[in-house]
């Protein structure tokens, strides 16, 4: 399975390691390079240097047709962009947005993008370690309707059995505009050995 994560920050990096794990062909972007240094040196994936909110980059990525794409940054306006694209013009089957304001999450899960709400995943679990009810508002919320001339994804569709792949070892590479021989994406390996456009390491 392809699975995208836009935003490399403490939660993004475990996601990554897990689905790396998992077998999954992993796809991770940040804007800081150091962000990439949360991944274990085990990561068999791609990290690469780019914003997550511009299609180009994303389909320059190898972001098209994921299974799995996850908008993890510190800005609800930007995780919304990159699960739009990732929606409507990428083609991802699931698409994950985190959003942390709440009234913003039911918004955009009524639009047909999921919501992960860290403030209600997070108020939850200080209402449970102290004894107090819960709030009744959950972490993720599955997205109930469609955003006009999007298409709606189920969640709960199934998606199909793990596929496990020989990958090329984890290399950081940039997709940033204009980087790179021709415009191209470029590579280094963990070594720092420049490894010409991305996918020919």
């Amino acid at each position: 399975m392809k699975t995208v994560i836009v935003g490399c920050g403490r939660v993004g990096a475990e996601l990554a390691s897990t689905f790396d794990k998992a077998g999954h062909e992993v796809i991770i972007l940040d804007l800081t390079p150091r962000a990439f240094d949360r991944l274990p040196s085990t990561f068999k994936g791609t990290a690469l240097r780019g914003d997550g909110t511009d299609e180009d980059i994303l389909r320059r990525a190898g972001a098209e047709d994921a299974d799995i794409f996850i908008a993890m940054t510190e800005g609800d306006n930007r995780n919304v962009l990159a699960a739009q694209l990732a929606q409507e013009a990428l083609g991802a089957k699931r698409v994950i947005a985190k959003i942390n304001d709440p009234v913003r999450a039911e918004a955009y899960a009524d639009l047909g993008i999921a919501a992960l709400c860290r403030t209600n995943l997070m108020a939850d679990a200080v209402n449970t370690f102290l004894g107090l009810p819960a709030s009744g508002r959950v972490g993720i919320l599955p997205p109930t309707g469609s955003h006009p001339g999007g298409e709606h994804h189920d969640l709960a569709a199934s998606a199909g059995p793990l596929v496990s792949a020989d990958r090329p070892a984890p290399r950081e590479a940039s997709a940033a505009a204009g980087e790179g021989s021709g415009g191209q994406l470029s590579a280094t390996t963990p070594s720092g050995q420049s490894a010409g456009p991305a996918g020919e390491v």
